[in-house]
């Protein structure tokens, strides 16, 4: 059975695209046919609050575009998983998102994990996450590397040399035994941590994906989904249409 997945690159460039694409196309399975886009305004990156509140609607609007296009899941392409919970609660396809995809799978390959970030601007948000998710007696630590999100490809040298160090101390100083990347633009590198670190070292491209994979097929063989009670319980319909929300979305509630 084919399944469809959306890639929402939550930024107003499409300088990742293409790359994003080669690399999820390079471990997807046969049957998954991946989409990725991104807006053509907005941010180039979600460094700053301001920047990822900005781009809320068009991640709301591209994950519903989504439902309605028959795609069997969308993934938010940011290790802030920005509007999540709020996708979840508006469609009725899979949804997930870097961080709370990486730390599931985290916890199955270690008893604790460590973060290596771009920017110690990011912690707070990202640790408040780690919280939201339960998993603070797992997390070991955050680790930076002073680069933004524009940096981390353009000099791919420079980059692998500050990630090993940072995740050399993350496991010898902060027991770590299973690190991530904390961006989605830190893709290309866990291949050759894993090998000279010798941990699981998770790409936060490569997590959403197969956990998107995942659950399409826990979801067709089990119908088992995201639940729309509580937390994730949809908004009435009736609201929608009476006080014209369909607006912000420019397109027909379903």
């Amino acid at each position: 059975m084919v399944t469809k997945i959306l890639w929402i690159n939550p930024i107003g460039s499409d300088i990742f695209d293409v790359p994003i694409k080669d690399n999820l196309n390079s471990v997807k399975y046969e049957d998954t046919i991946i989409d990725v886009i991104s807006f053509k305004k907005g941010p180039k990156h979600l460094e700053y609050q301001f920047y990822e509140a900005l781009m809320g609607i068009e991640i709301l609007k591209a994950v519903k575009i989504a439902e309605i296009r028959d795609y069997d899941a969308a993934i938010i392409g940011c290790f802030y998983d920005p509007f999540l919970s709020e996708s979840r609660e508006i469609s009725n396809i899979v949804v997930t998102a870097p961080a709370e995809s990486s730390v599931a799978m985290a916890i199955s390959l270690g008893h604790k994990f460590s973060i290596i970030v771009g920017r110690k601007k990011w912690i707070p948000q990202m640790e408040e996450n780690i919280s939201k998710y339960g998993l603070r007696d797992r997390f070991a630590s955050f680790r930076s590397i002073n680069m933004g999100v524009l940096d981390f490809q353009l000099n791919r040298e420079e980059t692998e040399k500050r990630l090993m160090e940072a995740g050399m101390a993350a496991i010898n100083e902060d027991g770590a035994e299973v690190l991530i990347l904390g961006c989605t633009v830190e893709f290309g590198f866990y291949k050759k941590m894993q090998k000279k670190l010798g941990v699981p070292v998770i790409d936060a491209t490569i997590a959403p994906l197969k956990y998107a994979e995942f659950l399409v097929n826990l979801k067709n063989m089990t119908n088992l989904s995201h639940s729309k009670i509580g937390k994730y319980e949809p908004p009435p319909e009736k609201e929608i249409k009476d006080w014209n929300l369909e607006e912000y979305f420019g397109i027909d509630w379903k």
